[in-house]
C-alpha cells in the first residue's frame, strides 16, 4: 500500500519539491495541491491518508509567520481538518507549517480543542534570523509516531520565528507529563538538550525543537527533515567521523518512513 500525502502548496511556500521527494523515498504517494484548488475541492483530504504543512513563507509572513494560511485554513476547512483528525490520520508540518499548525491550533490540541491556540512561536531571541544545521535529540517514550525509534539526528534550521512559548504553567506541565515535545535542541559535543545559542537557535522553552498531541500523530517542527535526504546535504558528509558517505539517505527520511510505516499498519 501506499499512504497518499496531500501536501497544501501556493502562497510563498517554497519547499514542496524535496517534501514530495520526502515522502516518494519513505514509500508514499504524495499529492501537491495549490491551497486554491483544495478550498475549491476540500473532499480532497477525505482520499489521503496524511496531510503535510510544508516550509517557506506563505504570504510573505505578513503579519506574522503562517498567520494569514492558518486563518485561511481554519475558516474554510475548519470541518474538514476536525474529520481529518478523527478519522485517525496523521498531519505533519516543518517549520511554516509547524508555525501554521500551532496557530489553527492543531498543537498541542490538548483536550481535543484542535482549532484553539494553546501555545505560541515567537520571533528568535537572538533577534535574527537563522540558517544553520542542528543537532536533535528524541524523547524515546514520547507518543509522536514520526519519531519512533529515533535517538539523535542533524538537520538544517532557517527561520525568524522559532522560538516556542508556553504560556500557562498547567500547560507546561502538561506537555512535559505526557511527553508531548518529541525532539528537543542539543549540544552536539554533549548530546544533551541546551538552552545555549547557537545549539538552540531561536531560545526555545525546554530547548523544543518540535510538539506532538496526545495521540502522536499531529506532529509539527522547526528543523527540515525534508532537506536531508542524500548524505551529502549535510555539510560534513564527506568527515570520517561521521559516516555518511557510506549511507544511500540522509537522515531526515526516518522521519518520513516512520509516519509510512504507521499507515502501512
Amino acid at each position: 500500500m501506499q499512504p497518499r500525502v496531500l501536501i497544501i502548496t501556493g502562497y510563498g511556500l517554497n519547499c514542496e519539491a524535496e517534501s514530495v521527494e520526502a515522502w516518494k523515498r519513505a514509500g508514499a504517494q504524495p499529492l501537491p495541491v495549490h491551497l486554491n484548488d483544495l478550498l475549491r475541492r476540500p473532499a480532497l483530504m477525505r482520499e489521503c491518508d496524511a496531510l503535510m504543512f510544508i516550509g517557506g513563507f506563505s504570504y510573505g509572513d505578513h503579519m506574522g509567520s503562517g498567520h494569514v494560511l492558518a486563518h485561511r485554513v481554519k475558516h474554510h476547512l475548519r470541518d474538514q481538518l476536525q474529520e481529518f483528525i478523527e478519522a485517525g490520520k496523521l498531519v505533519l508540518g516543518v517549520c511554516n507549517g509547524f508555525q501554521v499548525m500551532v496557530k489553527i491550533g492543531l498543537l498541542p490540541g490538548l483536550g481535543h480543542e484542535f482549532l484553539t491556540p494553546q501555545a505560541a512561536l515567537l520571533q528568535n531571541e537572538c533577534g535574527t534570523f537563522q540558517d544553520r544545521w542542528v543537532h536533535l535529540v528524541f524523547d524515546t517514550r514520547s507518543p509522536c509516531v514520526f519519531t519512533r525509534g529515533l535517538e539523535g539526528m542533524d538537520l538544517p534550521v532557517r527561520h525568524g520565528e522559532g522560538r516556542f512559548l508556553v504560556p500557562s504553567a498547567s500547560l507546561r506541565k502538561t506537555l512535559e507529563e505526557k511527553r508531548l515535545i518529541p525532539c528537543r535542541y542539543a549540544d552536539p559535543s554533549t548530546g544533551r538538550a541546551t538552552d545555549r545559542f547557537p545549539w538552540n537557535p531561536n531560545g526555545s522553552w525546554k530547548a523544543a525543537a518540535g510538539l506532538c498531541d496526545v495521540s502522536g500523530r499531529l506532529f509539527g517542527l522547526m528543523p527540515h527533515p525534508e532537506a536531508f535526504l542524500f548524505p551529502e546535504n549535510h555539510p560534513r558528509w564527506d568527515h570520517p567521523g561521521l559516516n555518511r558517505g557510506t549511507s544511500q539517505r540522509g537522515e531526515g527520511v526516518l522521519i518520513f518512513r516512520n509516519a509510512v510505516a504507521y499507515l502501512r499498519g
